[in-house]
């Protein structure tokens, strides 16, 4: 059943939709040399709180695109990838990718470099833990690890919460040895991409990577990569551990419906009201400053 959250995904013509996440559309191709791959579309809806909002974020579909081809670029001598093709048809052009379809990992694959988000969360609740690994005493919001950490989380569905798992739960979800493999490939990527955005002014505080097995077995990302939607990019000379970072992502969505002047209250449960505009522009803003930064491309 389609979520009631979730626009109707648009049609798409030599193509069947097969599924709609938060921001993404997928469909399955059924005509033409690509027949059978997938296609998946990068919208420019935005959720926060695990609601889509009513609101877009112009050209941030694009956005999306442009940056994971850039990064599935950089990561090529280190991991493939499910790219197959750009050549998509034009109503989605710019914002589209034509992949592989994999046998998905039921895993998120996160790495946290600093502590943040539900990480902080679970170091708090839990007196000095995430995901199982115990950490040192005194972290505060932003801090630096010793070393960057791999902190699963289940898959949740669209409209709920994904879930901190300890890596014992990754084992029993698909086995010792394919664990072993998605913990070690998700901390070379991370620690990869960390070190090449910090060479641009930029901190990858943390990222969240998917992972799908091809018919032969062996292991590709898939999804998006190292975006402002599956990661954490703070300006790396506003560093300051203590308090919430400076960020480039929807963390100005997120402050604005908490604040007083959105006059929303989360605990009732009704969905949060219209973005203003100044909102959307500066958010718009935000991930065109991620890309350009990270890049040294003008969108």
């Amino acid at each position: 059943m389609a979520d009631p959250n979730i626009p109707v995904a648009p049609s798409i013509s030599g193509a069947s939709h097969l599924h709609s996440g938060k921001v993404r559309d997928l469909y399955r191709i059924e005509e033409g040399e690509h027949a059978g791959r997938l296609l998946m579309v990068a919208s420019d809806r935005i959720s926060a709180f695990d609601f889509v909002l009513d609101a877009t974020i112009p050209d941030k579909g694009e956005i999306l695109t442009r940056m994971s081809l850039w990064w599935f670029d950089q990561l090529k001598g280190l991991i493939g990838n499910h790219l197959v093709s750009t050549d998509v048809p034009q109503d989605v052009a710019g914002r589209a990718v034509i992949c592989e379809a994999l046998d998905m990992y039921p895993v998120e694959c996160v790495a946290r470099g600093y502590l943040t988000g539900t990480g902080l969360l679970d170091y708090r609740r839990t007196g000095g833990e995430v995901c199982g690994i115990v950490l040192p005493a005194g972290l505060q919001d932003g801090s630096r690890l010793p070393e960057p950490i791999f902190t699963p989380a289940t898959k949740a569905a669209v409209g709920d919460h994904d879930e901190n798992v300890d890596y014992e739960a990754v084992i029993e979800a698909v086995g010792d040895d394919e664990a072993a493999e998605l913990r070690m490939l998700t901390m070379e990527v991370y620690k990869y991409a960390h070190d090449l955005a910090r060479e641009r002014g930029i901190i990858l505080a943390d990222t969240k990577l998917e992972f799908g097995a091809r018919p032969d077995g062996s292991t590709v990302l898939a999804d998006e990569v190292l975006t402002p939607d599956s990661s954490r990019f703070w300006p790396a000379a506003d560093w300051q551990p203590g308090r919430a970072q400076a960020a480039y992502d929807k963390q100005i969505v997120r402050d604005w419906l908490t604040s007083d002047a959105a006059g929303w209250d989360r605990a009732a449960g009704g969905p949060p009201p219209a973005l203003p505009a100044e909102v959307v522009e500066r958010t718009r803003t935000r991930y065109v400053e991620a890309y350009e930064l990270l890049t040294g491309e003008r969108f």
